[in-house]
């Protein structure tokens, strides 16, 4: 089984989630006692969210960078950045590291054209759905992004930072984004991607009328076909 590096705590609760889905996956997969072997790195988000804000990327992304390097030093055999938003640096973050990583939205990409569609709702940060580093890679795959409407966008943003990142769930919030969900199938998505890591705490199947796709499960599903492979 290869080592993986989690480079977390952005949130800390995306990574928590993070570790028991790796652990539980491991085991259903393997049976026993089985458990993942993992390196684990999660950051103080409170600094790296100032960051966001002041948009000073550069050093977000050196910091990135240091971390990943101390994961391989560490033996990781290849990196998951257990964040959507962070992934905005994924490139300086594997500056001068030479084991893999495994990129969110390619395997999320991948995931959406195997079943066959092709037009996913996007909800996840502000970054994630203003920014191109995401969609990007979306599009290079051949799906045709779907992204909520200013007003929508503002109210998910705000829902994962001062809610969501910090433990927080009410049914409020959670009707407000079916709704923002609904909104977007009815502009045409044929699926939804829970493109933050903490957006499946509020969205999921049973509350949405099209396929969802999860990019912490997807992405944790990935990085196990990865670990075991031979």
């Amino acid at each position: 089984m290869k080592t993986i590096g989690i480079l977390g705590g952005m949130s800390a609760a995306s990574t928590q989630i993070y570790y028991r889905e790796l652990c539980a996956r491991t085991r259903a997969r393997l049976g026993g006692l089985h458990s993942p072997e993992l390196l684990i790195r999660s950051l103080d988000f409170a600094g790296i969210e100032a960051l966001q804000i002041a948009g000073n990327w550069r050093q977000a992304g050196e910091l990135l960078n240091r971390e990943a390097r101390a994961l391989e030093r560490g033996g990781a055999d290849f990196i998951i950045l257990a964040t959507n938003t962070m992934h905005k640096l994924a490139e300086q973050m594997m500056r001068g590291v030479s084991i893999p990583m495994l990129h969110i939205a390619d395997a999320t990409a991948m995931r959406i054209r195997e079943k066959g569609l092709r037009s996913p709702g996007l909800m996840a940060t502000a970054f994630t759905m203003e920014q191109s580093f995401y969609t990007d890679r979306l599009m290079a795959a051949n799906l045709t992004p779907i992204i909520p409407d200013t007003p929508d966008r503002a109210v998910t943003h705000r829902i994962i930072y001062d809610e969501l990142c910090r433990d927080i769930v009410t049914k409020d919030s959670e009707a407000t984004y079916v709704g923002i969900a609904q909104r977007l199938v009815d502009r045409g998505a044929d699926c939804l991607i829970l493109g933050c890591t903490e957006v499946g705490m509020l969205l999921n199947q049973a509350n949405v009328p099209v396929p969802v796709f999860d990019t912490t499960l997807i992405h944790c599903d990935e990085a196990l076909n990865l670990a075991l492979r031979s």
